[in-house]
């Protein structure tokens, strides 16, 4: 996505997230992929996956399936996760975006499933951040990239993402 699509499509998105909820009209079943080792991380994977489940959308939460699991049955259960998922959005923030999402960016690639890439990392303001590994960027469906946006920014963009999915604009 050129850095002018990505600026219509966020100005787009957040002028009609009010309508965002009727205008997705099936359910869909997503993986939700970021990192999860600190609090701020699981607070904020928690904060957008509760807005996604109430827009109507069935979300698979690693750190929610993963407690007191080995790193066998972790393995297993996201596995299983982005199988059962339509496609996955995915928290690629940071210098370097975390190993286990950029595995599991591959990995629903491979499936042949959509992907929403998201980065709000500021340092892209000041042009600290870097460019996207290609081998993320080109696996995309969508790429969101809105430094130091809103939780509230965020989740539009995703719900805005989601309904060009499911119309086909993608």
């Amino acid at each position: 996505m050129t850095p002018s699509r990505a600026i219509r499509f966020k100005r787009t998105a957040l002028r009609g997230a009010h309508r965002l909820h009727s205008a997705i009209l099936t359910a869909m079943k997503l993986y939700f992929a970021g990192p999860l080792f600190t609090t701020p991380e699981r607070d904020w994977n928690a904060e957008v996956t509760a807005a996604l489940r109430a827009a109507g959308h069935e979300v698979f939460l690693p750190q929610e399936q993963e407690p007191g699991q080995d790193g066998a049955g972790i393995f297993a259960t996201d596995v299983g996760g982005i199988d059962w998922a339509d496609g996955l959005v995915a928290i690629v923030d940071g210098a370097d975006p975390d190993a286990g999402t950029c595995w599991e960016v591959g990995y629903t690639f491979g499936l042949k499933k959509w992907i929403v890439l998201v980065r709000t990392d500021m340092r892209a303001l000041a042009g600290l951040a870097g460019d996207y590994n290609p081998m993320l960027s080109e696996a995309a469906t969508i790429r969101i990239d809105v430094p130091a946006a809103s939780t509230v920014q965020v989740i539009a963009m995703i719900l805005g993402g989601l309904a060009r999915i499911e119309a086909g604009s993608a």
